[in-house]
């Protein structure tokens, strides 16, 4: 094992980490480890992170089922529309984007970039949203009416997020299922996983004939990230959430410049 794939298997378990401490955000690490120590294709770097983070989600999912904290009925109406959305991404768009996405005279965006340059977009609007504090309002769940039709409409924008970058797409579903559901932040949070976990696998079940998987890689990756989980949801009970989202949105930020600096000027 080389110095390089010693540290993208720490990475792993820092991804899982990341998801026991904030119930998502593992693509945000795994992409660039898969791409850049690894040495992946961006389109097989980001099928393997929705295989990590829908087998990562679905985890938190199974310990969320006890504590009856989803709400079924409008992770149904999220997740359907997010399934075909995510299914034709990967099935249609991703192939036939054109390899050379802009041509200047000395220097082409190639399809590759083009897939990490939106990644660090996301990765940067994830962590704006990350550090804005949280509404001090309470809501009367029971005076809302849930609207189900943006839902289905921010649902479909979310598989075609996940579909381009591998990204489970949960900065966008918590705060969607809190709006627009009203949900409780517990609920929303729990709800999400469910949806993540549908989202991803899907997406990544697609790429099974249109991709060669280095199953034996994959699996070892993401056993890592498990093992993370379980360390990051211990240590979450003792760390203020506050300062921890603080903290990863500005390595959020950092990761986000290198990977820009890495496509664009090494």
């Amino acid at each position: 094992m080389s110095y390089l794939e010693f540290v993208g298997f720490f990475g792993a378990f820092l991804t899982g980490i990341i998801i026991g401490l904030f119930g998502g955000g593992g693509s945000i690490l795994a992409v660039p480890l898969f791409v850049y120590l690894f040495k992946l294709n961006p389109v097989l770097a980001t099928s393997y992170s929705m295989f990590v983070v829908g087998f990562s989600s679905a985890i938190g999912a199974l310990i969320n089922i006890k504590k009856k904290l989803i709400e079924y009925k409008t992770a149904a109406v999220f997740t359907l529309p997010a399934l075909v959305s995510v299914s034709l991404t990967r099935r249609f768009l991703i192939p036939n984007i054109p390899d050379i996405l802009l041509s200047f005279e000395h220097f082409d965006i190639t399809k590759e970039m083009g897939l990490m340059l939106f990644f660090s977009i996301v990765i940067i609007l994830s962590s704006v949203l990350m550090m804005k504090k949280p509404s001090t309002k309470k809501v009367k769940i029971s005076n809302n009416i849930k609207n189900f039709s943006l839902l289905i409409f921010i649902g479909s924008g979310v598989g075609v997020l996940t579909g381009l970058v591998g990204a489970g797409g949960g900065f966008i579903i918590v705060p969607a299922l809190v709006l627009f559901a009203r949900l409780t932040i517990k609920q929303a949070v729990a709800t999400s996983l469910i949806i993540i976990t549908f989202n991803s696998l899907i997406g990544f079940m697609t790429d099974l004939s249109l991709l060669k998987i280095e199953w034996d890689f994959l699996t070892f990756f993401t056993a890592l990230s498990i093992i993370g989980i379980f360390v990051g949801t211990y240590i979450s009970n003792y760390v203020r959430e506050s300062t921890l989202k603080i903290n990863f949105a500005r390595f959020m930020i950092v990761m986000a410049m290198v990977i820009v600096f890495k496509e664009l000027f090494s």
